[in-house]
């Protein structure tokens, strides 16, 4: 029990847990504006004025309320978009702001003459086969 404790106390347990029931949160706020708003002015523009998620066909006696679909669909394009550009986004700026890609310099290399490795021009040993290399050979690139 006390590992399962442990467990449950790490940060990010508790961080994936807060982030989940943001996301519901945020998702339930862009439902309603998705009704509120949007769904309105689709509804307009098809000819059904006011609740387009009332929209339905009906084929051989089954009702199919595609609109109740498309509210759907608007709103998980709204939630992503927001999503990417209002977390996603910022916090990949901020994170190149503050932790650069480091860039690994360039090392010169030559071979080791024993086994033909490359190996960095400065080293006095063989990585690979640990022969003494000559300190006067001229290092290429």
């Amino acid at each position: 029990m006390g590992g399962f404790r442990k467990f449950l106390l790490r940060g990010n347990v508790i961080d994936m847990a807060v982030g989940i029931v943001i996301g519901v949160a945020f998702s339930g706020v862009v439902d309603d504006f998705v009704k509120a708003f949007l769904t309105p002015l689709v509804g307009l523009a098809t000819g059904s004025v006011g609740d387009y998620s009332s929209r339905s066909v009906s084929v051989a006696g089954t009702v199919f309320p595609y609109g109740a679909f498309v509210n759907g669909l608007i709103a998980l394009v709204l939630t992503a978009a927001a999503l990417y550009y209002v977390v996603v986004l910022p916090a990949t700026r901020l994170q190149d702001r503050f932790d650069p890609p480091k860039h690994d310099p360039v090392v010169r290399k030559r071979d080791c003459p024993e086994c033909l490795s490359r190996v960095p021009a400065e080293a006095r040993r063989c990585a690979y086969c640990t022969a003494v290399l000559p300190a006067d050979a001229r290092p290429d690139a």
